[in-house]
Order: structure tokens, then C-alpha cells, then sequence
């Protein structure tokens, strides 16, 4: 009875949704109690064999890598011991150790030192290049630095040390001291402010007596490397510290030393800079008061930053003066992600079952309780059949209910037939009705707006024929009354009239008026060799009218730069006919949204292209177009008068320079024979006078040489012998050509050209003339000290090539540029006021450049030097 009271007055749903929800919440809460403590127990068992594997895989890696030394070391000396590398003499020894440091590339440096205080090095730079360094008697005992490229060319370097003893090295004095391989201290490089450790043999002879030792250097940071490869966890660590508790490597990009005064200086991994390396090294500090303690596996816990962190520390002695410490660090919460995931996808999926069963126990209570609220709701619908609503009963799943919901059923089945058929017929005369209603007015409203458009479009035309700019024949102004008319009355947003030119190869914009901005604005052109189809279709049809300008084939060219930018997507174009050929078009565009020309737009628009035509014929335009023709007639005429009078200033040049050319020569070898002293004894004042006449001679023979083949070359009697060219040879043949002038002046040539690179075609002669001309120049205002070179680059799509001749000279002003390559100027400045030429370099070069197709252009700045760039096509053989 209790229980019955509690529930008094609870409707059924209610109480059979709370039972649902007890059975799920003790269900789901045990499951996830259960789960989240399972899986803490497991984050424990998982973080000890990740920290074993981990501690293992740098175990094993350490023990790969520093095994490779030693065995290198095991084959120089069985080398030695055959010997085919004698210790008395280490210049036998440098190819050798080369090709050593190329099989094994885990050494960055070879060495080789006996005690007679020979010392030899060789450190691999990248694959070409290699550092070698030596001591001995050639060299005063003093340490030489050389590089060695992948010729074998040296180039020594600056850096020399006097008198030095590779003796008390750190490497020598760890073989010597444990007389066998050993490994040295980590100590600091010689040239560079690094960490490194040596892996040491010493060599013996058969008496016992020391001759030397051999050793292989590796740099610190590789060990550091190879743990930057090991993954531990999402944020876990390895570092590794000697006993002494300096640190050794890190998982880490952090070095192991910083730099003071420029020298590395090693710090212990207590003070390192990386938090989580610090606080587990402070904590080791702590529980071990001396390193020296840990002789086996640790695996130890502690707290940083309100976290627990997990952390192995294993002794690694794989090899001799080798005994470091291995430490895996691991951050609980590298585990305790996918806890606290699982964690909330439990609570989840509690509150979705909890959802889930109250969904359920609703539907359940609804499916219990509804065929009860049918019959009730059915018998009241019994009473007015009126209201529309559906009064059969549907009871599924509870037989005693589905009994008596087919009774009931059966039983308002008649009434509810004639009552829904009548219903119906009604329903479908009202449908009816109202479709004819609003078919009618649709009809009606389109009528009146092609009454309204047909009317708006009588009133422009009446406006048109009356207006004055029309009738007086003014373009301007009747042009744009036309537009901006037009496009008012269409509701469009552009609309231009365009006219042919004098000969028919462009379209011309007249008159455009943009609706937007009321803005009137012409100067567009079109060419007809750029739009041939639709050129074709504007005289072949009146009316071109285009609703969809994406698909229309007859405007497709037009479509990419005139109609997409300003999104026109229909147009309408038609003719203007003038004297029996087209001489025009007006043009109509729609934007944003396309549209169907209707045939009163189309009459409409050719009613406004007669306008256009009336206001041409007024204005009587075509007599201004055979003047423009006339007017271009001239033009060419004026144009051939040009080139007549070209060819005959060539053939005056060549006449001049001929009869010049002939008497200067004499004139050149008669001084030559009186220098010579041919006919008698010259005074030294006489010597100084025929000196100065024979620089002026040939300076002058110079230039009409100079003016000869420039001649040739404008008038086009030069014949180009082109022919597949070494672009590294003639640049190291025209380097050549100039080097001794470079000499006199102390300037440095060289050629900076990329690699098997492809022959060129071009006239070889032609071309070097070009590249001298430009180092003579270059050369000659540069001074003394300078540089000089050659720059050769490919374009990307490598059609064209790039000769640029650069130097350090003394530059010009940009304003002076233009006037380089105009015939016999010099630019002028106080630095080159002393230079001689005859102004005729520049322009040769550019000739023969353009003759082959190319360009030049000039880069200077004023005391800073020059860059003239050649541009020729990349012919490739």
C-alpha cells in the first residue's frame, strides 16, 4: 500500500520512464568506476616497459655507433701491419685516410701523429670538399690548414699554429696513456668551437716501441642526433651525463656547452636550459649524493610542475673510458591523455544511455498508453464527423487492444466514407478555382508590362528623332543621348557604340554609358585579328542577341577578357549599316543576371542602330576617314624617303672610310719604319712626337674599322655563321682575349657558369666580340685591384640565356644610361674624363646582339661598379 500511495496520482508514462532511468545509471556508473580504475593500473604497467624499451634502443644505438670507430680503427692497423702505411712518413697516408672518411661516414676527421711530431688530419667537409691539416718538417713543424676540392686542388686557408705538438692532444695522450684502443674525454675542437671524442689506437712496432697513434674524432652532437631519432612518448626525454654529472647529449636541440669568449664551455645537465632536463637531473642530485652509486637499472618517480614524471637511469659501459648514464624521462601525462579520453567518452556514453533510456522508456510508455488516448480521442471525433481529423484507432503489439481497435474501426468505416468522399469533391473544385484565378492575373500582369515597355520604348524614339544633336549630326553629343537613352529604357546596365577605323582592323569605342554610375567614358579598341569569329558574325547578321555568354560560340573570344572581368552574361549586338557595309556596332551587356531578349527588345535595339546610322550620314564621318587614309599614305611615303636616305648615308660612310682608311695605313707604317730608325737616328723629343702620332693613327684606323662594320651591319651585309657553340669556351676564350690588359692593372678575372650546361647557337666570332668589347670596357673602368667577371643563368623556362659581364669599377649615373649606346658618345664623369675610345663599342655590341635575336641592357651605380646583360635566345643543339 505504501508503495501504491507513492505513486498515487503519477501518470503511467512518468513511472515506467524512472524505472528505465535506476536500471541505467547503476548499470553505466559500475562499468565506468570500473574502467577508469583498470586503466591506471595499466598507465603504470605501460610507462615501465616504455621507459626498459627506450633505455635498451639507446643502449644499442650508442653501442652501433661507437663500434663503427673502433673498427675503422682495426683496419688502418692491419694496413699498417702489412705495411702499406708506414707511420715514419704520413703524407702516404692522406688519399688513404680521403677514402677511409667516404666508407665511413660516421668519423668527421681522421688523424694520423707519430713522434717524430708529424701530425696529419683530414676532416670531410660535404661530399666534394675535405679539410686537411698537417704538420711536419715541409712545413716547420708549424700546423697548416688546406681545402681540398673533388679535383684535389688545395687552397691553404690562413689559420696557422707554430710549432705545434700533436702529442699532448687528448686523443694521443688517451691511446698513449692506456696503451690500446681507447676512447679519449670529450674535449674541445681545435678550429671550431665544438665538442668531440676520439676513438684512439696506438701503433707499436715489433720491439715494443711506440711509433705513433691513429685516432677517428666524432662530434658530440651526432650522439645527439641519434637521440633526437628516438621517439619516447608525445613529450619524454633522453639525455645522457657522465658521472661527473656534466651532460653528455640531449633528445633535445640544446648543445651540451655554451660559448665564452667564443670557446664552448660544457655545463652540468642540472643547469641545463630545458626545464624538464633540469628538474630530473636536480632530483637524481638528490637521491644519489654521487653518481658513482648507480651501478645498475633505476627506475625511479617524482613530481615536476604538479606532475608525475617517470624516469629510468641506466650505467652505459660499452666501451673503454667510456662510462656514461643513460636517462629516459616520461611525463605521466603522456599516458593519462587517452585515460582522461577514455574517461570522458565513459561519461558520454553515460549521459547518451541515460539519454538513450529515457528516450526509450517514453516511447515505451507512449506505446502503452496511446491506443488508450485514441479511443478516447476517436470517440469524441465520433461526434462531429466535421472536424477532418483521422478517428481510426491503430493498436500494434498489445493483442487485447488490437481486438477491440478493429471493432471500433468497423464500426465508423461507413459514416467516415460518404463524409470524406464529399469532402474531397469540394477540395478539388476550390483547387481548380484557384488555379484558373491565378493563371488569369499572370496573363493579365504581362500584357500590362509589355503595354508599359512597348510605351517606354515609343517615347524614346519619338525623343530621338526630335532630338537636335541628331539631326545637326554632332557624335558627341548625339551618341551619347542614344546610349544613355537606350540603356534607361532596356534597364541595362551598359550600352556603347563602336566604329570601325580607316582600314578595317580595329574596332573603336565611340561612346559608352554605364547605367550604375550614369557615367559616359569611350577609347576601347578591338582588334580584328584578336577576334576574327566575332568580327565575322558582326557582318554577317543584323542582330547578334546572346542570352548565356559562357556557351554562345559566336563571342567565346571576348569572353575571358572583356566579358568575365565585368561579369556580362548576355549581350546584344546590332549592326550599323552605312552605304551598303557595315560600318559599326551598338552594344547592349547585361551583368549579374542572365536574359531572354524578347522581339520588342530586338525591334527596339535595330530601331536605335537607324539612329546611330542617320547621325553617321549627317555628320558625313566617311570624309574623315578618307582623310585619315590620305593622311597614312604620307606616313609611308615619308617612312621610304627614311630608309632611302639610310642607304645613302651607308654608302657615303663606306666611300669616306675607304679613302681614309688607305692613306691612314701609310701614314701608320712610315712611323712605324722612322720609330724603327729605317731612315736615320731619331731624337727622344722626335721619338715622344711619333709615339703620340701612332696612338692617334691606330685609334683612328680604329674607328673606321669600327664605322666599316657598323655600316655592314645596318644595311644588312652581314651574313650571321651560326653554328653550335661552347658557352664555357667562348667565355674562357674571351677572358683570355683581355687577360693581359687585366694583368697591367692587378684585376681579378674569373667566370661563374652552371654546370654541364647545353651549347648555344650563335655566330662564335660575332659573340666573342661582344663579350671583349664589354671586358675591355669593364677593365678599362676599373681600377687597379678590382674584379672582373663572366655570369651565365638560364631563364626558369630556359628559352633565353643571360651573359652578364660585371665589374668593380667606377659605375655612372643612372641619368647616363640611355646615352651608352648611341654612336660615338662617352659618358662622362671625373673618375673616366682620361679614357679614350671612340664610342663606337657599345653600338657594336648592340647590333651584333640584335642581329642574333637579343637584347642588352645596362645596371649601373655611381662608385659601386656596372652590370651590362646580354639576353640571346637558348638555341640548344
Amino acid at each position: 500500500m505504501r508503495i501504491a500511495n507513492w505513486f498515487k496520482g503519477v501518470p503511467l508514462r512518468r513511472i515506467l520512464v524512472t524505472l528505465f532511468l535506476l536500471q541505467i545509471l547503476l548499470a553505466v556508473g559500475l562499468t565506468g568506476y570500473l574502467s577508469i580504475h583498470n586503466g591506471q593500473k595499466a598507465v603504470n604497467e605501460v610507462a615501465s616497459e616504455l621507459r626498459y624499451e627506450v633505455a635498451n634502443r639507446v643502449e644499442q644505438n650508442l653501442q652501433t655507433y661507437l663500434s663503427t670507430l673502433r673498427q675503422q680503427l682495426r683496419g688502418n692497423q692491419n694496413v699498417i701491419d702489412i705495411g702499406l702505411l708506414p707511420m715514419e712518413n704520413l703524407a702516404t697516408w692522406e688519399s688513404y685516410l680521403i677514402k677511409q672518411l667516404e666508407i665511413f661516414p660516421d668519423a668527421i676527421a681522421l688523424t694520423a701523429s707519430n713522434e717524430q711530431l708529424e701530425y696529419l688530419a683530414v676532416e670531410k667537409l660535404n661530399d666534394r670538399q675535405f679539410l686537411l691539416t698537417k704538420a711536419d718538417k715541409s712545413t716547420g713543424y708549424n700546423l697548416y690548414t688546406y681545402k681540398i676540392d673533388s679535383f684535389g686542388q688545395r687552397t691553404q686557408l690562413p689559420e696557422v699554429i707554430k710549432n705545434y705538438d700533436a702529442r699532448s692532444r687528448p686523443d694521443y695522450q688517451a691511446a698513449v696513456n692506456a696503451k690500446k684502443f681507447s676512447f679519449s674525454q670529450i674535449f674541445t675542437a681545435l678550429t671550431e668551437p665544438t665538442l668531440l671524442i676520439s676513438a684512439s689506437q696506438p701503433i707499436y712496432n715489433s720491439q715494443g716501441q711506440l711509433l705513433g697513434v691513429n685516432s677517428a674524432l666524432t662530434h658530440i652532437s651526432q650522439i645527439g642526433d641519434l637521440l633526437q631519432n628516438i621517439k619516447v612518448g608525445k613529450s619524454g626525454q633522453i639525455f645522457i651525463i657522465e658521472r661527473s654529472g656534466l651532460l653528455v647529449a640531449s633528445s633535445t636541440t640544446e648543445e651540451p656547452f655554451c660559448l665564452q669568449n667564443g670557446k664552448p664551455v660544457r655545463f652540468a645537465a642540472s643547469q641545463s636550459g630545458n626545464s624538464l632536463t633540469q628538474a630530473s637531473a636536480k632530483y637524481l642530485t638528490t637521491k644519489f649524493s654521487n653518481f658513482d652509486q648507480i651501478q645498475s637499472l633505476q627506475q625511479l618517480n617524482f613530481s615536476f610542475g604538479g606532475k608525475r614524471q617517470f624516469l629510468e637511469i641506466r650505467p652505459f659501459e660499452g666501451e673503454l673510458n667510456v662510462n656514461w648514464l643513460i636517462v629516459v624521462a616520461v611525463p605521466e601525462a603522456d599516458f593519462m591523455g587517452q585515460i582522461e579520453r577514455n574517461t570522458q567518452t565513459i561519461i558520454f556514453l553515460c549521459l547518451g544511455a541515460l539519454g538513450l533510456a529515457t528516450l526509450l522508456g517514453i516511447i515505451t510508455a507512449r506505446w502503452i498508453t496511446q491506443p488508450i488516448l485514441y479511443f478516447s480521442t476517436a470517440t469524441k471525433d465520433l461526434a462531429d464527423l466535421t472536424n477532418g481529423e483521422d478517428s481510426v484507432v491503430i493498436v500494434q503489439g498489445i493483442k487485447e487492444l488490437e481486438v477491440l481497435a478493429a471493432s471500433f474501426n468497423e464500426m465508423i468505416q461507413q459514416l467516415g466514407k460518404t463524409f470524406t468522399a464529399q469532402i474531397t469533391k469540394n477540395e478539388e473544385l476550390e483547387l481548380q478555382v484557384l488555379q484558373r484565378t491565378q493563371e488569369l492575373q499572370q496573363e493579365i500582369q504581362v500584357r500590362i508590362n509589355s503595354e508599359r515597355i512597348l510605351s517606354q520604348h515609343h517615347q524614346v524614339l519619338a525623343e530621338l528623332a526630335n532630338h537636335k544633336a541628331i539631326s545637326e549630326g554632332k557624335l558627341e553629343t548625339a551618341f551619347k543621348v542614344i546610349t544613355e537613352k537606350a540603356a534607361n529604357a532596356l534597364e541595362i546596365e551598359r550600352v556603347s557604340v563602336w566604329l570601325f577605323n580607316g582600314d578595317r582592323t580595329k574596332l573603336q569605342c565611340i561612346s559608352l554609358y554605364e547605367r550604375s554610375n550614369q557615367r559616359h567614358s569611350a577609347g576601347l579598341e578591338g582588334n580584328l585579328a584578336d577576334y576574327p569569329i566575332y568580327f565575322k558574325s558582326l557582318t554577317s547578321a543584323r542582330i547578334i542577341a546572346v542570352t548565356d555568354t559562357r556557351t554562345d560560340l559566336r563571342i567565346q573570344e571576348l569572353w575571358d577578357e572583356l566579358l568575365e572581368p565585368k561579369n556580362i552574361v548576355s549581350l546584344i549586338n546590332t549592326s550599323i549599316w552605312v552605304g551598303g557595309e557595315v560600318v559599326g556596332t551598338v552594344l547592349y551587356e547585361q551583368i549579374d543576371i542572365p536574359r531572354i531578349w524578347e522581339l520588342s527588345e530586338q525591334n527596339f535595339v535595330s530601331s536605335i542602330a537607324e539612329f546611330v546610322t542617320l547621325t553617321l550620314e549627317v555628320c558625313d564621318v566617311y570624309d574623315e576617314l578618307r582623310l585619315r587614309k590620305q593622311a597614312e599614305s604620307a606616313l609611308r611615303e615619308a617612312q621610304e624617303a627614311a630608309k632611302i636616305a639610310n642607304r645613302a648615308k651607308s654608302t657615303f660612310l663606306r666611300n669616306i672610310s675607304h679613302q681614309l682608311r688607305n692613306p691612314l695605313t701609310s701614314i701608320l707604317g712610315i712611323t712605324e719604319a722612322l720609330q724603327n730608325q729605317v731612315y736615320g737616328t731619331v731624337t727622344e723629343e722626335q721619338r715622344q712626337s711619333l709615339n703620340i702620332l701612332e696612338s692617334t693613327g691606330k685609334n683612328l684606323l680604329k674607328l673606321i674599322n669600327q664605322i666599316l662594320e657598323l655600316t655592314d651591319i645596318e644595311s644588312s651585309k652581314i651574313e650571321l655563321q651560326l653554328a653550335a657553340t661552347s658557352i664555357q669556351g667562348i667565355c674562357d676564350s674571351s677572358l683570355s682575349f683581355v687577360k693581359h690588359l687585366a694583368l697591367q692593372k692587378n684585376i681579378h678575372l674569373s667566370v661563374q657558369i652552371p654546370e654541364e650546361i647545353e651549347p648555344i647557337q650563335v655566330d662564335e666570332s660575332r659573340i666573342r666580340q661582344v663579350f671583349i668589347n664589354l671586358l675591355t670596357n669593364a677593365i678599362k673602368f676599373t681600377k687597379e685591384g678590382g674584379k672582373v667577371w663572366i655570369e651565365v643563368q638560364p631563364n626558369s623556362t630556359n628559352e633565353y640565356i643571360f651573359f652578364s659581364v660585371i665589374d668593380t669599377g667606377i659605375g655612372m649615373l643612372s641619368d647616363d644610361l640611355f646615352q651608352l649606346f648611341q654612336p660615338f658618345v662617352q659618358v662622362e664623369n671625373s673618375s673616366n674624363r682620361n679614357s679614350t675610345g671612340t664610342g663606337l663599342g657599345l653600338v657594336m655590341v648592340q647590333k651584333i646582339v640584335e642581329l642574333h635575336g637579343g637584347t642588352v641592357h645596362a645596371e649601373s651605380q655611381l662608385g659601386k661598379g656596372s652590370r651590362f646583360t646580354v639576353k640571346l635566345p637558348w638555341k640548344k643543339v
